[in-house]
């Protein structure tokens, strides 16, 4: 695996891959691991309520929190499935917003390794100076 995918800067990215042997299939095979990561993100963190959107042109918003946009990038196959702190104009403007960011951080690292373990199959080690990702599967 050689690739590199996009995701939000400053996210907790697991990473796995989607493989369509047609290409005609495509659009269904997406569309299947965008339910599926809902459905087990929804059962593992409860707080976070289903949400459709953009983080700029590659990353999709699947769900959110008062805290967290959970999402996924696909980039020839490679996954990302991220979790970050949400950067929208109502969390910013909430009146208790310089609170947030501290609670924020603290529920993201108090779940990473949690979230790291559920939908991550692959590890990301660098990436080499023309931006490709080195990746190996994570061991059990």
């Amino acid at each position: 695996m050689g690739r590199s995918v996009s995701s939000p800067s400053g996210a907790i990215v697991a990473f796995t891959v989607l493989e369509v042997e047609n290409d005609d299939d495509w659009d269904f095979e997406y569309e299947w691991l965008r339910e599926d990561l809902r459905e087990r993100a929804g059962r593992a963190f409860p707080s976070l309520i289903a949400h459709d959107g953009w983080r700029g042109c590659e990353d999709r918003i699947l769900m959110r929190n008062a805290y967290a946009d959970f999402g996924v990038s696909v980039y020839a196959g490679l996954v990302a499935v991220w979790i970050v702190e949400r950067d929208d104009g109502a969390y910013w403007d909430a009146d208790w917003r310089t609170a947030r960011s501290p609670r924020a951080q603290r529920w993201l690292s108090q779940i990473a390794s949690r979230f790291e373990a559920l939908f991550g199959d692959y590890v990301c080690l660098g990436h080499m100076s023309n931006g490709e990702g080195v990746y190996a599967k994570r061991v059990a």
